[in-house]
């Protein structure tokens, strides 16, 4: 009898995420893994706690970005903030390169990459240390039996509120319905968060959102949809 590795729980945590790599990565970028992630790669979260404050001392903040895809996103808003940290966690290697390319042509000094899973850094971050919290457009995990294998869990939202200052927020994006179902019911029962933003319409917008090319492609059911959530 062949066994499930979905069952093997135990000895490692399933995997929230698709492929770690797709094309052959351009030699330009793949040069930037030697020459340039060395340099802004977030220490080792399975060697020890990560002090944020260690990462850009003069930083006036620490955004987190869970899974930044192409890192058009993350490149972006550090350019906007750019005495704010910000680290980018991203285990597909072609993402990872395209991120290295942004961070390279904007000259950008203040983001810090990990190139892997963001739940390493999560528990490796201490207790309200973040100012921000935003993941976009995550993989959906369509089937029901894939569902477990969602990022956002009971056990992530938990993460998130106590990685949070007071006051700091999470934005979570997706252009799947039943994506946005499942992530709302988890976060509104988690203690210390509270909705925010336009409760009305989810689907407008927040002043500060940036459009990638990844969310002009509309390849969900549903047009994006926007969850805010402040901590308490």
């Amino acid at each position: 009898m062949v066994s499930d590795p979905d069952d093997d729980i135990a000895a490692r945590p399933l995997r929230s995420f698709g492929r770690i790599k797709s094309r052959a990565i351009k030699p330009r970028q793949a040069a930037l893994f030697d020459t340039l992630l060395p340099g802004i790669a977030l220490p080792d979260p399975k060697a020890g706690p990560i002090d944020p404050s260690s990462l850009m001392p003069e930083a006036s903040g620490v955004w987190l970005e869970i899974g930044f895809g192409g890192g058009e996103h993350l490149a972006a808003q550090a350019a906007r903030h750019p005495t704010t940290v910000m680290i980018g966690c991203e285990p597909f290697l072609n993402g990872v390169a395209s991120a290295l390319r942004h961070v390279e042509e904007g000259g950008l000094s203040n983001v810090r990459l990990h190139a892997d899973d963001a739940r390493d850094v999560i528990a490796a971050l201490p207790d309200a240390s973040l100012d921000r919290v935003m993941i976009l457009f995550p993989d959906p995990w369509h089937k029901a039996r894939h569902n477990k294998r969602r990022l956002l869990s009971d056990a992530v939202a938990i993460e998130i509120a106590r990685l949070l200052k007071p006051g700091g927020t999470l934005r979570f994006v997706t252009d799947w319905a039943d994506y946005a179902d499942w992530a709302l019911e988890r976060l509104e029962r988690t203690p210390g968060l509270v909705r925010i933003g336009n409760v009305e319409d989810w689907h407008a917008a927040p002043a500060d959102h940036f459009v990638t090319r990844y969310e002009e492609k509309k390849l969900g059911d549903t047009a994006p949809i926007f969850l805010e959530f402040r901590r308490a």
